[in-house]
């Protein structure tokens, strides 16, 4: 906290951070310079003094002085300022109201036995409802559900107003950790993407994990623009191995970076030379995005409500009726944005314990789609930035026969070159695959490079969804 006074001749000013008091000089006093300082140390102040001062604060500030020492922090939880506080943000609307003579007693019993709490009570109280008040405004502001897509109308605007941000935590293998908040973030469509870059990382080498965490700023009624300093709620969203850091896991590369996928939707990016971190990009699925990266806490992920499943006696049951809403983009930049009805499958299409759908035939030129502009994935840091080819991020929203969503993901990808040419598409021009694959499904693209045009066509689109996803979303038995 900082308050500062610039009186001529006198003042007082406290520095952020600090119990040390600076005063200038007396008046009639005369130096070489303006004026001269000493100190005093506020620790020395009695704390019936330092109460009546810390009770002008607000909150955050309040919060703020507590981390000073531990004087302080018993200090700042005295229950007689932190029940006005309550009082004041959680009143009544009768508080406008003349009092009866039966509450204007009831209020006096109440703050006489406001001292017989614990030390802090009145403080975890108030935390304790803001948090929850947080959190009922977020499910209201996400409740209207858009009925084409199935995700909620209001995500962005949800991001918006409530300054939804994202943290990473970097460890070391000696226990030591690293935070460090977002540099910069797109919205797309059906997803948001991340970054994070800075001069200053830590070495690779010392790093174990990557932990992914929402960041909730908690006073947002107190200020139009988030306080970078105020009391924020951590949510976990993702546990990453950046052992994993290897040439399986390499998407691409240029002249400066190279490109790692690790699943769900985390891309890193080395140093060419110095095997150092470059920057860091998370991609996020719209779907529960909201929830997941509010509703957890510092050590568990938001858990999704449990699924009860709609019986239906139809002998091709949760095999019919999805729509797939796909987009390709390189962070800012959309190669393909479109929307699949209809989809169905039979029994016969099961293999390896996934269910096959054909979304784009490689037979049905009709079908065949182009990707617009060069394709490639966008990056940058705090120095330099490029653009590595063949890599991009797909999102892919699809929904069930009940327009609800089913499978949702974001994630990094790159092209290939096929092991083996395909029999059906390599007279056209150059052959790529696309391929991404979790445990509830993934999607299989074959592009083709076509010379006079210079564009990539997608005439070739597989969904393959897991027979375990299927038969617990619809009650199956496949």
């Amino acid at each position: 906290m900082t308050v500062l006074s610039s009186r001529q001749g006198s003042g007082v000013k406290f520095a952020r951070g600090s119990s040390v008091m600076t005063q200038c000089a007396r008046p009639g006093q005369h130096s070489e310079k303006p004026s001269s300082v000493c100190f005093i140390s506020l620790d020395r102040m009695p704390s019936e003094i330092l109460l009546n001062i810390f009770s002008y604060l607000d909150v955050v500030s309040l919060l703020c002085v507590g981390c000073v020492n531990r004087r302080f922090y018993h200090l700042t939880s005295d229950n007689l300022i932190w029940v006005k506080i309550y009082s004041t943000a959680f009143s009544s609307k009768r508080r406008y109201w003349k009092l009866t003579s039966v509450e204007e007693t009831a209020t006096c019993v109440s703050l006489l036995s406001v001292e017989d709490k614990e030390v802090g009570y009145w403080k975890k109280e108030y935390i304790t409802r803001q948090i929850s008040s947080l959190k009922s405004a977020l499910a209201h502001i996400i409740m209207p559900v858009n009925p084409y897509t199935g995700l909620p109308v209001k995500t962005k605007e949800a991001l918006r107003v409530f300054g939804l941000g994202w943290a990473i935590i970097l460890r070391e293998k000696n226990g030591k950790e690293y935070i460090m908040r977002h540099a910069d973030h797109s919205v797309n469509d059906t997803s948001v993407t991340v970054v994070w870059y800075d001069k200053n990382w830590p070495h690779l080498a010392t790093l174990s994990t990557l932990n992914l965490y929402g960041v909730t700023p908690l006073f947002m009624d107190q200020y139009l623009t988030p306080d970078p300093n105020s009391p924020r709620w951590l949510s976990l969203i993702g546990k990453y191995d950046l052992s994993n850091l290897s040439e399986s896991t390499m998407m691409g590369c240029d002249g400066l970076i190279r490109i790692f996928c690790l699943n769900p939707g985390l891309l890193v990016g080395l140093w060419q030379k110095e095997d150092n971190l470059a920057f860091v990009m998370a991609n996020l699925h719209f779907h529960h995005l909201v929830e997941r990266s509010t509703l957890g806490s510092a050590t568990l992920p938001y858990m999704l409500p449990p699924h009860s499943p709609l019986v239906d006696d139809s002998p091709e049951y949760g095999l019919q009726g999805y729509q797939m809403h796909i987009d390709m983009h390189g962070v800012g930049i959309f190669y393909l944005c479109s929307t699949f009805r209809n989809l169905f499958s039979r029994r016969e299409c099961i293999e390896n314990g996934y269910v096959k759908f054909v979304v784009i035939s490689l037979k049905n030129n009709r079908e065949h789609l182009p990707l617009i502009g060069k394709v490639g994935l966008a990056w940058r840091t705090n120095v330099f930035d490029g653009f590595i080819e063949s890599c991009f991020v797909v999102d892919v929203t699809l929904l069930d026969e009940h327009r609800k969503p089913f499978w949702c993901v974001s994630s990094p990808v790159c092209m290939r070159s096929p092991a083996y040419p395909s029999d059906g598409s390599s007279f056209l021009g150059n052959t790529y695959y696309v391929d991404y694959m979790d445990k509830e499904g993934g999607v299989h693209a074959e592009l083709v490079w076509i010379e006079e045009t210079e564009e990539y066509f997608i005439v070739s689109l597989a969904l393959y969804l897991s027979v375990a996803k299927i038969n617990h979303w619809f009650g199956t038995k496949y």
